[in-house]
Parts: C-alpha cells; sequence; structure tokens
C-alpha cells in the first residue's frame, strides 16, 4: 500500500483536517483578530459551495470567516487541498526535488499551475532567516564552508572560447558537522562578501575547516581556530580537517540541479537553495522521516504567501 493512498492525500475533507492538526495543535486560530479555539465550523456543502474547513470567528468585534490556508502559501489557490499535501509529500520524499513536469503528470494539472505550486512550496522550506539569525556551531562544534558555481549568471556572459567558472552563478553554504547546513546565492564569492555571511551565521568560539583559497584565510571571521585541506596539492584529508561533508550536499544540490530541475535562473535560485537546505536539515540521520518532514514543511507554511505576480513566468523554462 502507497502512503499516497492515505485519505488526507485523497479526500478534501480529510486533507483540511490534516492541515488543521498540523497548523492549529491548540484550536482554530483565527487570521484576523488571532483569536485561538473559539470559532464556530460551518459545515462544507459542495452543492451550496460552502467551503470545506470553515469557520466563523466568534469574537463580536470580528465575526470573519476564514480557513486553515487563510495567512498560507495554500491561500487564495484553485488547486485542491488534497493535491497540495502530495505534492508537499512528493517534493520532500524525493532526496533530489522532482520537476514541474512530474507534478503535473501525477497531480494532472497544468504545468503553469504545477510550477506555481513547486514554488510556493519552496517558499514553504524557506526559513527567511532574519537579520540576527541563531548562530551555528559554538564551543567543540566544527563548521564546513565552501563555495560552488553552477548554471549561468546573466550579468557574466561566457566569452567565446572561454573556461572556468567565472561567469557562473556563486553559491556560499556553511555546513556544521551532525547539523544543519545554511546555503546563500552570492554575487561574488570573495572575502568580503563570505566574511559578512560567516559573522552573522556562525558562532565565533567554532572551529571551522575550509580548502586553501585564500579568502578563508580571513581573521576579519573571528572564528576560534581554522585549519584547511590544499586540493591543490590532492591533499583532501588530514585527521579531522577535510570538507567532505559540504562537498557531499553539494554533491546533491548539483545531481538535483542539473538531473531534475536542468534550468534555473538567477532570481530564483534562492529558493531552490531553501529547498535543498531544508530537505537536508530535516533528514533521516536526524531521525526525521518522510512524514515527519513533510509535516515540517506544512508548519513553514504558516504566515507567508507568495502571488503570481511576485514570479516571473518568462522563466517557465526552468523545471
Amino acid at each position: 500500500m502507497s502512503i499516497l493512498d492515505a485519505t488526507f492525500f485523497r479526500d478534501e475533507e480529510a486533507a483540511y483536517a490534516k492541515l488543521e492538526s498540523v497548523l492549529w495543535p491548540s484550536g482554530p486560530e483565527c487570521p484576523h483578530c488571532g483569536l485561538v479555539n473559539d470559532a464556530d465550523r460551518i459545515p462544507a456543502n459542495p452543492d451550496k459551495k460552502v467551503r470545506y474547513g470553515l469557520y466563523r470567528c466568534k469574537a463580536k468585534e470580528c465575526r470573519k470567516q476564514f480557513t486553515v490556508t487563510v495567512g498560507t502559501v495554500f491561500e487564495a489557490s484553485h488547486i485542491p487541498l488534497h493535491k497540495w499535501l502530495q505534492a508537499t509529500y512528493l517534493i520532500n520524499s524525493s532526496k533530489k526535488g522532482i520537476s514541474a513536469k512530474q507534478i503535473e503528470r501525477t497531480l494532472q494539472i497544468t504545468y503553469k499551475s504545477a510550477w506555481f505550486m513547486m514554488h510556493r512550496l519552496r517558499a514553504a522550506m524557506d526559513p527567511i532567516f532574519v537579520d540576527a539569525p541563531i548562530p551555528m556551531g559554538g564551543a567543540r562544534k566544527t563548521i564546513e564552508m565552501d563555495e560552488t558555481y553552477i548554471g549561468n549568471d546573466p550579468n557574466k556572459p561566457k566569452k567565446a572560447g572561454a573556461r572556468g567558472y567565472k561567469h557562473k552563478m556563486a553559491v556560499f553554504s556553511l555546513v556544521e558537522r551532525g547539523g544543519e547546513v545554511r546555503s546563500f546565492h552570492v554575487e561574488t564569492a570573495n572575502q568580503e562578501n563570505i566574511r559578512d555571511i560567516v559573522r552573522k551565521n556562525v558562532h565565533p568560539h567554532s572551529t571551522h575547516y575550509t580548502d586553501g583559497h585564500g579568502m578563508y584565510r580571513d581573521n576579519g571571521m573571528r572564528l576560534r581556530k581554522h585549519d584547511w585541506v590544499d586540493h591543490g596539492s590532492e591533499e583532501y584529508v588530514r585527521g579531522e580537517v577535510h570538507t567532505n561533508t559540504i562537498e557531499g550536499f553539494f554533491s546533491i544540490f548539483k545531481r538535483g540541479m542539473k538531473g531534475i530541475y536542468q534550468h534555473c535562473s538567477e532570481k530564483h535560485l534562492a529558493r531552490y537553495l531553501a529547498e535543498f537546505d531544508f530537505r537536508y536539515n530535516n533528514r533521516e540521520k536526524l531521525g526525521v522521516n518522510d512524514m515527519a518532514r513533510t509535516a515540517n514543511a506544512l508548519k513553514g507554511a504558516k504566515g507567508k504567501r507568495l502571488t503570481y505576480r511576485r514570479l516571473d513566468w518568462s522563466d517557465e523554462a526552468a523545471q
């Protein structure tokens, strides 16, 4: 029996009940006035176009109607909620992602809808770091950092016969061994850009390991200890000093971007990074299975809206 045979993946009323159990653990929450667990449920009646999961707030100054999808990435969607739950499960159970074309075929919706749906789900998976994020690492914790390049940067056109990476989009990532990863699209992978990210995201008492690139030998990062391996001399591991963890993450990211999505414009790269970061940070090794990962993604849907006009459909070639 497939997990997709679960009732909430097939039945609309069950889908609303499932999402409510995830987003409203203490009972219905009015998105208009904030009142919790004090609302009248309006029975669904498809013949009279009364929606599933509809409530009316009991607060005298409010009395507005709402459903669990209001104020989430699912709001104002014409796609049935049970199909949204299927898509959420599929993107979270696929290690390297799933293309919008595959979602189109599986859910039997238009490609345009599938493309927009996938971007909404990536928004749900995006932690949207604040200006002062909780630092990674700490005393006796190890952070690996590295940069990689992917696709083509429209601001750096490739010259005829040119080789290398200077025409590509730059990605910088931090990973805590046994913990989470954070990835950033940077205009240029240089000491100034990297230093600012590290200062905001890494605890100063951390040990950090890198390759031998000169931009990492920067005391301005204010980290306790730094060591590196010299890949240019074919040195990849020296005791505890290596970047194998971050290289492993990059391997999954690149295989997904090249093999599944195939194309990504610069304006959407941050959302794809959020998707791969989310799956890594909610991986099996940390005790998070596919259904738990899906539930965590649903929790991230709350308080986020992504309207169609904020996305450029000219990028429809993206998978």
